[in-house]
C-alpha cells in the first residue's frame, strides 16, 4: 500500500511509528516543533534525542511546517502529550484533507473535561466518529524502534476505516488488529498508565511480585468497571488494548510511568521526579482526569485514587498503601 501519512509529534513514539508506516510502504511526513531536531532527522536519518539507535527510512521526511506535514495526507496520526492536543489540533485542523482519517496514538484523558482523546479530536476538528481512530496496545517505543515483533489494536467505529489503517501500518514485525470498541481501547490505554505508576511506586518501596501482580489484576478490574459503565465491550480488556498494554507498561523498565512511580516510591519528591524525567509520563496528569471520569460515572477506583493522593496530594506512599490495604473486605469482582 502506498498512502500519504502525517505524524504530528517527533517524540519517541511518533518517530517509531513513522518508521513503521514507512516500512509498511507509506510516504510519511513527520512534524516536529523544534527546528534543530527536525534538521537532525533529515540530515542524519535518526532522531538523536529519542531514537538515536535506528535509521529512519528515506520515505520519512521531517518538517516544522504543519501545513507541509498535512498536505495530501490520507491518515493523520497524532502523537503529542494528551493535555496539549486540544490547543495543537485547533491550529492543525484547518490544514487537513476534508476526508482525512485522524488517528490518536495518545493514551490519556483530558483534564477538566474528562474527555477521551477521540472525543477531543471529534470536537476540535469537527469530524464524525467514523473518521477518528485509536491505535493502542503493548507498544513500548524503543522496542518498536528496534523492529521487535509486536501487536496493536486499531479501533474505529467505521470498520472499513480501521482496516485501511491496519493495512497502512502492517509490517513483518508490527501486527495490527481491528476493533470497533473505541471507548474500551482508549480506556485501557489511559488507565494502564495510572496503574503503572502504582506498580512503580510499590517497586520503589521494595515490594515484590505478589504486590505487583495484585495491583495489575485489581487495576484491570478498575479499568473494566469504568469501561462497562461507559458502554465498552468487556472483552476488550482481556485483549491487547487492556491486559496486553497493562502488562507491558507495568512490568517494563522502558515504561515512563513505571519509572516515574519507582522514583516516587524510593522517596523522591514530585518535583525531583519530574526533573529527572525527560519524557512525558501521561499517567501523572491523567490519574486526576481518570479519577474525575470515575466519579462522574459512579465507579469505585481505589488504586487510581491512591495514586492521585500520592502524586498530587502529597500523601506519603507508606501511608497511602496502608490505607488502601485497610479497605473493607469484599467479594472479588
Amino acid at each position: 500500500m502506498t498512502a500519504r501519512c502525517a505524524v504530528f509529534g517527533a517524540g519517541s513514539w511518533g518517530t517509531a511509528f513513522a518508521m513503521v508506516l514507512a516500512d509498511a510502504g507509506c510516504e510519511v511526513s513527520l512534524w516536529g516543533r523544534r527546528p534543530e531536531l527536525v534538521a537532525a532527522i533529515n540530515s542524519t536519518r535518526t532522531n538523536p534525542e529519542y531514537s538515536s539507535g535506528i535509521t529512519l527510512p528515506e520515505a520519512v521526511t521531517a518538517t516544522t511546517d504543519p501545513a507541509a506535514a498535512a498536505a495530501g495526507a490520507e491518515f493523520v496520526f497524532l502523537s503529542v502529550p494528551s493535555q496539549s492536543l486540544r490547543a495543537n489540533l485547533a491550529e492543525w485542523a484547518p490544514l487537513l484533507r476534508s476526508d482525512a482519517v485522524l488517528v490518536s496514538l495518545m493514551k490519556g484523558v483530558e483534564l477538566g473535561t474528562a474527555k477521551r482523546m477521540s472525543e477531543v479530536i471529534e470536537e476540535v476538528a469537527k469530524v464524525e466518529p467514523g473518521r477518528v481512530a485509536v491505535l493502542t496496545g503493548p507498544n513500548l517505543a524503543p522496542e518498536i524502534a528496534a523492529r521487535q515483533p509486536a501487536a496493536a489494536v486499531v479501533a474505529c467505529r467505521d470498520e472499513s476505516a480501521a482496516r485501511r489503517i491496519q493495512t497502512a501500518c502492517h509490517t513483518a514485525y508490527f501486527r495490527p488488529y481491528t476493533n470497533t470498541d473505541v471507548t474500551g481501547c482508549e480506556l485501557g490505554g489511559a488507565v494502564k498508565n495510572v496503574i503503572a505508576l502504582a506498580v512503580g511506586i510499590a517497586g520503589g518501596m521494595g515490594m515484590g511480585d505478589n504486590t505487583k501482580a495484585s495491583l495489575i489484576t485489581r487495576g484491570l478490574a478498575e479499568t473494566s468497571r469504568l469501561g462497562l459503565a461507559m458502554g465498552a465491550d468487556p472483552y476488550t480488556f482481556a485483549g491487547l488494548a487492556g491486559m496486553g498494554d497493562l502488562v507491558a507498561t507495568c512490568s517494563s523498565p522502558l515504561s515512563r510511568n513505571n519509572t516515574f512511580g519507582r522514583n516516587l516510591g524510593r522517596g523522591m519528591s514530585l518535583a525531583e521526579t519530574i526533573a529527572a524525567t525527560s519524557q512525558t509520563a501521561e499517567g501523572v496528569k491523567s490519574c486526576e482526569s481518570v479519577a474525575d471520569l470515575a466519579r462522574r460515572h459512579g465507579v469505585d477506583m481505589p488504586i487510581t485514587e491512591t495514586v492521585v493522593d500520592i502524586v498530587h496530594n502529597g500523601k506519603p506512599p507508606v501511608v497511602a498503601v496502608k490505607e488502601l490495604m485497610s479497605r473493607s473486605a469484599k467479594p472479588e469482582r
